[in-house]
């Protein structure tokens, strides 16, 4: 089918004419990594480029071909930023505020060339997966074997989906949807939560509610014991180096 779609573009541009075969592309669920299985591939990175490339992927949610596109210029430093000013795949351009680790990353690379990662596909690829297959085999987990790049931003719109409660809009803006569509694929993957997945405040007064929501919490029971009125509230923990 893609191979289709690449001849398509193909014959538009020649100004060829042929019928092109239809496809019915069936639904998949697309492989979700935890959070530490991520980490592991990261830690045990050699290559100070790769680790830093596969930190990229995890606190800025992009495409493989967007994070290797990255530019020293698209890199804010002050505002701890990184701009996606190169999309893939019809996404839009965004910037996505990152950790102060991954920019110390950044700092140790060296700036030889306009690009942060002077290299192409093909190489990451051959790098990470000769990083999975050792880190697989010394943690015996069959897992690790099926993270690829793209599972980075999986992971990533999951967790959002989870964080902002399903609010597509919101994980639609910060993976650089323009469908929609797109995005639902990861709020159906949003997994159930223990109760130690929360934080939890208390309030008793109008100013104390006031405060537990600008920080993001949502009320979800309350009681009175004596005189007191008390209203219960929490928020999904802040996971990894995810930033909103």
């Amino acid at each position: 089918m893609q191979t289709c779609y690449a001849y398509d573009a193909f014959t538009r541009m020649a100004h060829l004419t042929w019928a092109m075969p239809t496809y019915h592309q069936e639904d998949y669920l697309f492989f979700l990594p935890e959070e530490s299985e991520l980490d592991t591939l990261i830690s045990a990175t050699k290559s100070a480029r790769m680790r830093t490339f596969l930190q990229c992927l995890k606190e800025t949610f992009g495409d493989p071909g967007e994070v290797l596109g990255l530019r020293w210029a698209d890199v804010d430093t002050h505002r701890s930023a990184i701009a996606i000013n190169h999309p893939v795949k019809d996404h839009n351009a965004r910037e996505l505020e990152v950790s102060p680790r991954l920019l110390g990353m950044l700092n140790q690379l060296p700036k030889t060339s306009q690009l942060i990662f002077p290299t192409n596909y093909r190489n990451m690829q051959a790098t990470y997966l000769r990083l999975r297959k050792r880190v697989a085999h010394n943690l015996q987990n069959p897992r690790i074997l099926s993270i690829s790049f793209v599972s980075f931003r999986h992971w990533a719109g999951t967790q959002l989906a989870w964080l902002f409660n399903g609010n597509m809009l919101i994980v639609k803006e910060k993976l650089g949807h323009k469908n929609i569509n797109s995005t639902m694929k990861y709020v159906r993957r949003i997994k159930l939560h223990l109760p130690e997945d929360f934080d939890v405040a208390t309030a008793t007064t109008d100013e104390e509610i006031k405060n537990l929501g600008m920080l993001g919490y949502q009320k979800y029971d309350e009681r009175t014991i004596g005189p007191t009125h008390i209203s219960y509230y929490r928020r999904p923990k802040r996971f990894g180096s995810i930033k909103t």
